[in-house]
């Protein structure tokens, strides 16, 4: 189940919250980090088809109230190609990436205690219902551009059309992170559109930003904290590859190159 496929939430017709609570965008980062990591956590409802307990919630601090997903460790179902760590702080760490890539492809996300214990929590966002996502999965505009970098960096392993976010203002969120960063390459998405087409300027800007945050800022600290030293040593080498061939990368030989079902 995908925030863009999800249907109608018991929230859905009551998103004012409390009288004169105002909202945050997912584009204030630090406001919207602060908010979920502080804020009072209220379940609302269950996205029943889900295959792991997805949670929509309000969240609220000092006047300040929006919707979100709260995604506790207990709810997780083992994956037997992702054994150590939690879905949640893959989550969490695809969220680190994002902002180390100056590109804010991932909605502000944290990790935290909640009424059903520790889990991700990530602001919600409403995708615009007038958005074919079908032809924009397709398209070769920047945002999707930008979301395949994205996932050949934290080796998405699910990047479907239901994962893609547009909520009408031009740019695109992504969701849905919890099978990232394998130690193999298992990169499977719709978006194959630039395999083995040149890297934007822009991208290659991207990655280098995310290789000195690695080795000498924030992003390996925190990614060491959330992922394995395994699966950190490889996300770094999968930035160096890109830098050094300056290519999108190819489909896997030896792993399906498209998410079941793509949607």
């Amino acid at each position: 189940m995908t925030q863009a496929s999800r249907g109608r939430t018991p929230a859905d017709d009551d998103r004012g919250g409390s009288a004169g609570a105002r909202g945050v965008s997912p584009r204030d980062t630090e406001a919207a980090e602060r908010l979920l990591t502080e804020g009072t956590l209220t379940v609302e409802g269950r996205l029943v088809q889900a295959s792991n307990a997805t949670l929509y919630c309000s969240v609220e601090r000092d006047g300040v109230r929006a919707a979100c997903v709260y995604k506790p460790v207990a709810g997780e179902r083992p994956l037997w190609d992702f054994p150590d760590g939690t879905l949640a702080e893959r989550e969490v760490a695809a969220y680190e990436v994002s902002q180390a890539m100056g590109w804010n492809t991932v909605p502000p996300t944290v990790h935290r205690d909640g009424p059903y214990g520790v889990g991700m929590v990530q602001l919600w966002v409403e995708p615009d219902p007038d958005t074919d996502l079908v032809a924009l999965s397709r398209s070769d505009i920047d945002a999707i551009r930008r979301m395949a970098v994205f996932d050949a960096v934290v080796n998405n392993a699910d990047r479907k059309i239901g994962h893609l976010l547009p909520p009408g203002d031009g740019h695109v969120y992504g969701c849905d992170h919890g099978v990232c960063f394998s130690v193999d390459y298992k990169l499977r998405t719709v978006l194959w559109q630039w395999r083995g087409k040149p890297l934007t300027p822009e991208a290659l800007d991207a990655l280098g930003r995310v290789e000195t945050a690695m080795r000498s800022g924030r992003l390996g600290e925190r990614l060491g904290a959330l992922l394995t030293a395994e699966e950190v040593d490889a996300t770094r080498r999968r930035v160096e590859l890109m830098l050094k061939h300056r290519i999108h990368p190819y489909p896997p030989e030896d792993w399906p190159a498209v998410p079941w079902p793509p949607l």
